[in-house]
Parts: C-alpha cells; sequence; structure tokens
C-alpha cells in the first residue's frame, strides 16, 4: 500500500506552497518548495527523480520523474507534463485566502486549484492505484518552472538528455477534452525616438508620435494582409491577429514629443515560422527606418512561443477521444505544447477544471469532475503503456 498522503492533503499542500512566476519581481517566487514535495510524492511511489535548476532562470526548477517498468526496454511509454507557477492574484477580488484549499459549493477553492497544479495531484493519484510493475513501456512526470510568464523551462527540456516518449499528455484544465492546436504568441515593443523641441516650431524636432503613426499605418496594412493570405478554419478567429495593446508617448502639449513606446501581440497559426513573422513585421517597418534613421526600435518582449498542432490522426488522439468521450478541439490559449512535441512526441493538451477559472479570483474545481478524471487517466496509463 502506498504512503502517499490522501488525495486532498496532497492538494492542500501543493494548494499552500506559493510557486508564482511574474515579470514583476515583487510577485515572482521561486518554485522549489513545489518541486520538493512532487519529488518526494514521486519517490514514494517508485520513480527516478531528476530536478535540474534552469540555466535561464536562477532558482527556478524543473523535474523529471521515471518509472522504468521490469517488462520494459527502456523506449517509449507516456509522459504527463505540467508547470507548477501560478499567475499572482488579486488580493481585492479573492473572497477566500488564495493558499487555503477551501471546499464549498461542491468545488474545491485555491490558486491552481485548476491552472494547473491539481493537476499533478490527479495524476498522483492514479499511479498511486496502479501495479505500476505490470505496465510494459516507461510513465514519466514532467514539473517546469515559469509556463505563465517566459516559458523558460519547457525551453530546456534537452538538460534532461534523451528524453524521447511516444506519447505527452500536458494537464492544463480542458474539462477533459483533448486540445489538439493552438496559436503562438509574440509581444513586441516599438520604440520611436525622435528630437525634442518647441511645439511652435514643429520642423525644429521629429515628433515620435507622428513617426508612430506611421508605424501603425504599417501595421494595419499588415493586420488587412493576415486576413487576406492565410486561413484555418479550425479557429474561431481563422488567421494571424496582430493587436495594439498599449502606447505611450509625450509629456507635454507644447513640446515635440521626443518618445513614443508601443506594445503589441501577435497570434499566429500552427506552421507559421517565427522568422517569417518577425520578416513581415521588419517589412511594415523598413519605409519608416529609411525616413527617419535610428529612430525605430522593435523589442522582443519575450522569446516567441510558436503555435501547435497534434495530427489528428495520431494513435494518443484516437486513444483519449475513445476513453474520454470528448471530441478534440482547437484552443485559443497558448501552452508548452510545442515544445514538448519538440521531443518527438505525439503531444495533446488535456486535464481535469476548466479554462474558464484560470488567472480568475475564487479559482475552483469541481468535486464532481475528480472521480471521472481519475479514472480516466488510470485507463489512458495503462494503455498509453501497454
Amino acid at each position: 500500500m502506498s504512503q502517499l498522503p490522501p488525495f486532498l492533503t496532497l492538494y492542500r499542500e501543493l494548494i499552500a506552497t506559493p510557486s508564482v512566476s511574474c515579470i514583476d519581481p515583487h510577485w515572482d517566487t521561486s518554485n522549489k518548495g513545489v518541486i520538493d514535495k512532487l519529488a518526494g510524492w514521486l519517490t514514494t511511489l517508485g520513480f527516478t527523480v531528476v530536478v535540474n535548476e534552469l540555466e535561464r532562470q536562477a532558482g527556478k526548477f524543473n523535474l523529471l520523474a521515471k518509472y522504468v517498468p521490469p517488462a520494459s526496454d527502456g523506449k517509449g511509454g507516456l509522459l504527463l507534463a505540467g508547470h507548477t507557477d501560478t499567475v499572482p492574484w488579486d488580493e481585492g477580488r479573492w473572497t477566500r485566502n488564495p493558499f487555503e484549499l477551501h471546499e464549498a459549493d461542491g468545488k474545491l477553492y485555491g490558486l491552481g486549484s485548476a491552472d494547473m497544479k491539481g493537476f499533478f495531484v490527479f495524476a498522483l493519484e492514479a499511479i498511486r492505484d496502479l501495479d505500476l510493475s505490470k505496465l510494459q513501456k516507461p510513465l514519466y512526470v514532467l514539473a517546469t518552472a515559469d509556463e505563465e510568464t517566459t516559458m523558460a523551462g519547457a525551453r530546456e527540456l534537452a538538460a534532461f538528455g534523451d528524453l524521447r516518449p511516444d506519447y505527452a499528455i500536458i494537464g492544463e484544465p480542458t474539462s477533459m477534452t483533448p486540445v489538439t492546436m493552438h496559436k503562438g504568441h509574440l509581444t513586441e515593443g516599438i520604440r520611436i525616438t525622435g528630437k525634442s523641441g518647441h511645439s511652435s516650431n514643429p520642423g525644429a524636432g521629429i515628433n515620435a508620435i507622428e513617426v508612430m503613426h506611421d508605424v501603425i499605418s504599417g501595421l494595419r496594412e499588415l493586420q488587412r494582409e493576415f486576413q487576406q493570405r492565410y486561413h484555418d478554419a479550425h479557429f474561431a478567429v481563422p488567421y494571424p491577429t496582430l493587436n495594439f495593446g498599449n502606447i505611450h508617448g509625450g509629456d507635454a502639449a507644447n513640446r515635440i514629443c521626443a518618445c513614443c513606446e508601443m506594445h503589441i501581440d501577435l497570434r499566429p497559426l500552427p506552421g507559421m515560422q517565427m522568422d517569417d513573422l518577425y520578416g513581415e513585421l521588419e517589412r511594415k517597418l523598413q519605409p519608416v527606418r529609411e525616413q527617419f534613421p535610428n529612430a525605430v526600435c522593435l523589442e522582443h518582449l519575450h522569446e516567441a512561443i510558436p503555435g501547435y498542432r497534434c495530427d489528428p490522426d495520431s494513435a494518443i488522439v484516437h486513444l483519449v477521444q475513445e476513453i474520454t468521450g470528448n471530441a478534440a478541439e482547437p484552443a485559443n490559449y497558448c501552452t508548452e505544447a510545442p515544445f514538448v512535441q519538440d521531443l518527438g512526441c505525439q503531444t495533446i493538451v488535456m486535464g481535469p477544471g476548466s479554462i474558464a477559472q484560470a488567472h480568475q479570483p475564487d479559482e475552483f474545481i469541481r468535486l464532481d469532475e475528480i472521480a471521472p478524471a481519475q479514472q480516466q487517466l488510470r485507463d489512458i496509463i495503462r494503455r498509453a503503456c501497454a
């Protein structure tokens, strides 16, 4: 009999261990407490555990746990993956302590209960009730850092060496509906450096707001070109999007604006190459650069996240659709799937809880989801590792 603590105790301990990732250092915390707990529990279940500190982010850690059954040749198998970090919380909107698991109204409340510390508890519970020695293929559990910000953890999976599972399931909250594609994500900053002067003589300076107007005009053309040139009917918005998120410039009405900065968000379709997309941006910026040398700076606010697509005829897609009864769908949000898929495995996104709860105050998972999701995970492990 496993010495693992009961399901709700596991849940309670993970929720109580802060692991916020945020680009604001006031909020950002290490995930080591969560990693240490998972390492201990997985070791108890008979897994071999490796923990790596990230090169990109000191004080943040990835974990890989591996169980190789006696009958296995050590190749292939199933990877259960998830991120250990959460977003910050809005103290003014939470009605409960976000770090205390609270049961009420048929729900479990807590920061990370759905997105996505809870998935590790579901995985541990499913594994606890299995006779792992009867599996034929290896079983892995991967826990990453900083998915909610830079995806630094998912970008360093090569540090685990020759990790080559047949299949991977990333346990984001999808109500146990398999997600087999999503768009990518780029966030870019465009800064215009002009020349200040008195507003009574516009020719004495270079107005950064006016130059930014020219930049926006070019990028508006790119928006229209995206709609005309690309189409993927799987998505509700079937083309790449470009959003103007914020803009700041100038300090007084009677001064020529010397600096203006804008942040934009791009969501490329699966299959679009990031270098090609940056080339499109540069093509629209080039005329402004030529007119105003050294005035335009493009800054990548985070490393690009490519789009992701899994072959709908993949064995893992057929398997999880059969077991859950849910047809595969696309998603509008980003995950670590493109980085996990680069390991060479068939990769889907699927886990308990609703994505509608992600990043929300009073985040919760419904109690009536627990038993069905646990059984489905057990069945998937048995079948994928058979």
